[in-house]
């Protein structure tokens, strides 16, 4: 005699929040320098409701900032950075318990220095990082990692 019975139950949430925060100043003493900041966060939350739940959390982070400032006697100074974050959460459960990590992180840079001659100086920073958690009757954890360097260099004179 068998017996089968299948019972599924759907449900959906989804709650996005996002919030930008930008700084600018500029001050001035023989140079002029200005320095601007922009922070923008992104929460996004979603999460399923089966027999079997999974439960997804992402999160967001950018940072940019740029920091120039210029002198007398044609000196220049340019610094611009960005730095971007994203971070996501993967949680299911049913008769097994799993967890996952991503996480993905680029940081990019640009200094331009002129005084006589150009020099430009950029690179590149991004790192991703999995992590995957599960025990039902056996214990897994697995972890990765992948970076990425990016760097260049461009160098220019002028007479």
């Amino acid at each position: 005699h068998t017996h089968a019975r299948t019972h599924a139950r759907a449900h959906t949430h989804t709650h996005t929040h996002a919030r930008t925060h930008a700084n600018t100043r500029t001050h001035t003493h023989t140079h002029a320098c200005t320095h601007a900041h922009t922070d923008a966060c992104t929460h996004a939350h979603t999460h399923a409701h089966k027999h079997m739940h999974t439960h997804v959390h992402a999160h967001m982070h950018a940072n940019t900032s740029t920091h120039a400032c210029t002198r007398a006697h044609k000196h220049m100074r340019k610094h611009m950075c960005t730095h971007t974050c994203m971070r996501t959460h993967a949680h299911t459960h049913a008769r097994k318990h799993m967890h996952m990590y991503a996480s993905t992180c680029t940081h990019a840079c640009t200094q331009t220095h002129a005084h006589t001659h150009t020099h430009t100086h950029t690179y590149t920073h991004t790192c991703t990082q999995t992590q995957a958690h599960m025990h039902a009757p056996v214990h897994t954890n697995t972890c990765a990692n992948t970076c990425a360097h990016t760097h260049a260099c461009e160098h220019m004179h002028t007479h």
